[in-house]
């Protein structure tokens, strides 16, 4: 009996507690729909340049499943190579044939190689081809998966981690009465937000550059490009979501509760962040990505420190990164408002 007592008690509090119930229902079926259109996809189609290609072997290849654009000189090819317009082009230099490769991203790397080694006419049928010379724009032959999902990955875990920590430590703010005390004092929304921000932020600062650091140098992640613009965009998105996990914490009464918002907020981002190729995603299902914080510094890092870019490519996805961190500080503002009333 005092058992059937304590499963009737269980019982009551997830019936009342309408936001648990949903997550139990909700929050599977969402994460299965995403694996189920991000598995099923299209089949990548690689992207492909001829330039100074025979005519004689032009007629002999096979065009099917690759986009292919035919270019007048190597330099046109080779901007819309940089970019990441094409995946990669062909030229011939008098009967050698060369392939040059974007070279950032391994899986791609693969298709436009498997799609040549199909399409390219083979003795003794037609005409013999010499030995295909490959060279890279980013990357090399010998550059793994982790090397291009490492900066999709360092930037998921400070993300997830810096989100968490600071939601559950303000809502711990809020429950023990620390922010009413505040609320109660003479400062403004604003200054506390600014406090509360501040405050995490110098210790996210600390553990973000120590994740990096451990990252590129101790694992040896690939790093083309300035280690000072990583840990600047790294920076930006861990205070995107110190004020998103700040802002989510009102939202909640206990842990438990600031735990249902990760597979709603930041398990959505992972599918959209570039981990997984995008262009074989449905389109109707692929502008998620630009409404998450986590592609814009997944596009910035691998820009950094696969691609070799520098400010002028990545400073968009940077100010993007920083009008999340605004938006969500001045949500933050507002929300206190139901805390005091002006």
């Amino acid at each position: 009996m005092r058992v059937m007592a304590l499963v009737k008690r269980i019982l009551r509090q997830l019936v009342r507690d309408k936001r648990t119930i949903g997550l139990l229902i909700f929050a599977p079926i969402l994460v299965l729909t995403m694996l189920y259109f991000v598995f099923n996809g299209n089949d990548y189609i690689p992207k492909i340049g001829f330039v100074d290609v025979p005519e004689m072997i032009t007629a002999q290849i096979d065009t099917d499943g690759a986009e292919v654009t035919t270019f007048k000189s190597e330099t046109e090819a080779m901007e819309k190579l940089n970019s990441q317009e094409l995946d990669g082009y062909l030229k011939f230099e008098g009967n050698n044939p060369s392939i040059v490769l974007e070279g950032s991203d391994p899986s791609i790397t693969g298709a436009t190689m498997k799609w040549l080694q199909n399409a390219l006419p083979k003795p003794p049928q037609a005409v013999e081809l010499p030995e295909l010379q490959i060279d890279y724009l980013h990357g090399s032959s010998d550059m793994g998966q982790f090397d291009y999902f490492g900066p999709v990955l360092l930037g998921f875990f400070v993300f997830f981690f810096v989100f968490l920590i600071a939601g559950v430590s303000f809502l711990r703010e809020r429950t023990t009465g620390t922010l009413e005390r505040l609320l109660a004092s003479s400062l403004r929304k604003w200054e506390i937000i600014a406090g509360y921000v501040i405050g995490f932020g110098l210790f996210t600062m600390i553990q973000s550059t120590i994740i990096t650091a451990y990252a590129i140098f101790v694992l040896d992640m690939v790093m083309e490009g300035a280690f000072i613009y990583v840990l600047l965009i790294i920076l930006i998105l861990a205070l995107t979501a110190l004020t998103l996990g700040i802002l989510l914490s009102s939202f909640a009464h206990n842990e438990l509760q600031m735990m249902q918002f990760i597979p709603i907020v930041v398990v959505p981002q992972v599918f959209f962040s570039g981990l997984f190729n995008l262009e074989t995603v449905a389109e109707w299902l692929s502008w998620i990505s630009y409404l998450t914080p986590l592609y814009y510094a997944a596009e910035a890092l691998r820009d950094v420190m696969v691609r070799g870019a520098g400010w002028e490519a990545i400073y968009p996805n940077v100010l993007v990164l920083l009008a999340f961190c605004l938006l969500f500080i001045a949500i933050n503002i507002l929300v206190l408002r139901k805390y005091r009333k002006i």
